[in-house]
């Protein structure tokens, strides 16, 4: 007997990215310590979204012809500097009316302005290279090597008048992979085809993992205001990038899949408070805030992206 499982999936928007990185969400927040518990190859499921990922960058890397590198470093450079220059401007913009700490009283307690430009300023990665896995070019999933910029708290430090530089080892490890695919499939078409095929089986497989990484109560943690942060990232970050991605000759997907905030960037108040006191007092509230913008955002974001894909005919 037969079932259709791989067809009932990708009936659901964005299906082979969000059903599993749903799943993932699910047994991480309710059987948090099943990684740990079975360890060996089944705990490395869970784990290995960055393993899977740099394999996913050298399998797509090899089908991007040397001709084409403009388009992604270009495409890249628009897709980056949109999300800079959104950080930016709610950094003057709420920087001016609340400074460095946050609201203290009322609805808004606990709001301040390194959780709003860390919420925007950071792409998910993971999430944006699944989705152009399924909707997108090379070119543009190759367009996140310049992207990866803005990972970690680089570009905030330098949005808040921090830290003026980021480390040269970072960039450059984002980058190894996929230049070592564009060498292998621009070298060898067999080795292009080879490692071509292998990109799309792997998107489920680090979507699990990005999921299982995700705490589903630190939602119900944040409450209303968590749910709103969230909300105001997918709509903002969704408009400015989507119109960028259009105004540098995408479709608006790429823009779209770049809306999410990234995983690691809970981490990131900690770090800027670490760097610059003067947010130690924002920093508390900013954590349990930016991780419900992840959660809302990384669900959400897929079911967008592949609606629009839908409704301008791209399919996966």
């Amino acid at each position: 007997m037969q079932f259709a499982i791989k067809r009932g999936i990708e009936r659901i928007p964005g299906g082979m990215v969000i059903v599993p990185l749903t799943i993932g969400a699910l047994i991480g927040t309710f059987a948090p310590g099943t990684a740990g518990f079975f360890g060996s190859f089944t705990g490395a499921l869970f784990s290995g979204a960055l393993p899977i990922l740099a394999v996913f960058y050298v399998c797509m890397g090899a089908t991007i012809p040397f001709e084409t590198l403009p388009q992604v470093a270009g495409k890249g450079g628009v897709l980056l500097a949109a999300k800079v220059a959104m950080g930016a401007i709610a950094a003057l913009a709420l920087g001016h009316v609340l400074g460095t700490k946050p609201i203290e009283t009322g609805l808004l307690a606990g709001l301040s302005t390194l959780a709003v430009v860390i919420a925007i300023n950071d792409t998910n990665g993971g999430l944006y290279m699944a989705l152009m896995g399924k909707y997108g070019t090379p070119q543009e999933m190759g367009a996140y090597s310049v992207m990866s910029l803005e990972s970690g708290p680089f570009i905030t430090m330098m949005t808040l008048g921090g830290l003026l530089a980021f480390p040269w080892q970072t960039l450059l490890g984002a980058i190894l992979p996929l230049a070592i695919g564009i060498a292998l499939g621009n070298l060898d078409r067999e080795m292009r085809d080879f490692l071509g095929k292998a990109a799309p089986a792997l998107i489920p497989f680090f979507a699990f993992a990005i999921g299982a990484s995700l705490d589903l109560t630190k939602v119900w943690q944040a409450g209303v205001l968590g749910l709103a942060l969230g909300a105001f990232v997918v709509v903002i970050s969704s408009v400015v990038m989507f119109l960028a991605d259009r105004a540098s000759g995408g479709k608006g997907i790429a823009g779209l899949a770049a809306a999410a905030t990234a995983g690691n960037a809970a981490a990131v108040p900690a770090l800027v408070a670490a760097a610059n006191p003067a947010y130690a007092a924002a920093a508390p509230a900013a954590t349990v805030l930016v991780a419900a913008s992840v959660v809302v955002t990384m669900l959400t974001v897929p079911l967008v992206t592949a609606w629009w894909a839908k409704r301008i005919g791209v399919h996966a």
